[in-house]
């Protein structure tokens, strides 16, 4: 699949950045993902490599560039390939930090 666009949900879940699709969707819809700078609101939305997403997960943003679209959710040393993160995550304030998606 190489080269070709995929979903951000699935992106997100082959990536290891969200547990289940179902979470990636969330983090999506709450305006915590944003792709090449702009919020994206839709699961659906196509990310190929290239790309750089912006994920909010609790009190971290972690900037990444889509190196390729992966065929399946593989091991973390797999995912890991999916994407470089050229910056060490950004410690965000209470403020700009996202909500958890589950409550413990």
């Amino acid at each position: 699949m190489s080269g070709d666009s995929l979903r951000l949900d699935k992106w997100l879940w082959y990536a290891r950045f969200a547990k289940t699709r179902a979470l990636a969707q969330k983090l999506i819809e709450r305006g915590q993902v944003k792709v090449n700078g702009a919020e994206v609101q839709k699961p659906s939305t196509g990310v190929r490599p290239g790309d750089t997403v912006a994920v909010v997960m609790g009190p971290v943003r972690r900037t990444v560039i889509v190196r390729d679209t992966g065929e399946r959710r593989g091991p973390p040393a797999e995912a890991r390939t999916l994407y470089d993160e050229p910056a060490p995550p950004e410690w965000l304030s209470w403020e700009e930090a996202g909500a958890p998606l589950h409550k413990r």
